[in-house]
């Protein structure tokens, strides 16, 4: 489960080190190949490939429904599958390093299954123009208490 943010820097031959907290997560499942894509171009999303195969297994059951054709033509074209090197390093596509201005110093956030590299200072901009509101708080609040109630209804059944 990846978690947290660290900055990182992407070299002068577009490769991005993984920071060592979220390098120590892939070394313990073993993983070598990643899927790096984006759904917009305004971030790179790196998947470990089997967590991407899930997804492409729930994708294809949908194969007829336009948002998710549209989700694959984003995907595909930003899309590459690279393989970690012996350094921690994955060499992020040239399509989606342009869009997202992903050069110098970004950052590398944990979003659970996957992990988003970001601009640093483009995110910095996104967090002071999207801040997390009382609206955003009771939103998140009534999430955990459906799930909470969830699992309350199924031990109430055993």
């Amino acid at each position: 489960m990846f978690r947290g943010s660290y900055p990182a820097k992407v070299d002068e031959k577009s490769r991005l080190k993984l920071p060592a907290d979220f390098k120590l997560l892939v070394d313990a499942r073993p993983v070598a190949h990643f899927y790096i894509t984006s759904e917009d171009g305004r971030s790179a999303q790196i998947w470990p490939m089997p967590e991407w195969m899930e997804r492409e297994k729930i994708l294809a059951k949908h194969d007829m429904d336009e948002a998710v054709e549209i989700y694959i033509e984003a995907t595909s074209y930003y899309g590459q599958q690279v393989q970690i090197d012996g350094q921690g390093r994955l060499l992020l596509p040239q399509i989606l390093r342009s869009a997202a201005n992903l050069k110098d110093d970004v950052v590398v956030l944990g979003k659970t299954k996957y992990l988003e590299v970001v601009n640093r200072e483009d995110f910095e901009a996104r967090l002071k123009a999207r801040p997390f509101t009382g609206e955003h708080r009771q939103r998140v609040a009534q999430i955990f208490q459906a799930e909470n109630d969830k699992a309350d209804g199924q031990k109430a059944q055993s």
